[in-house]
């Protein structure tokens, strides 16, 4: 069980560096041309693209949630 927890655990600590590499990649882009509203325009679309995975993983968990809640009441009853 640690082993997989030690596993988990490199791998998120290694996400946020994958992630600032791609970063970097896209502000050299956006650097070299110079407009601050394409830059601008970039993140927003960013931050729109992140929204859905959340909102999905949230939504699948709630309902997962509440089956189990809703079982274990039906259990008890």
């Amino acid at each position: 069980m640690k082993f997989k927890s030690l596993i988990l655990l490199l791998i998120i600590a290694l996400m946020p560096t994958l992630a600032e590499a791609q970063c970097a990649m896209c502000r050299a882009v956006l650097e070299s041309e110079g407009s601050e509203a394409a830059a601008k325009g970039i993140n927003d679309g960013i931050v729109y693209l992140m929204i859905f995975p959340y909102v999905l993983i949230g939504g699948i968990a709630f309902f997962i949630y509440r089956s189990f809640r809703n079982k274990d009441t039906t259990e008890k009853s």
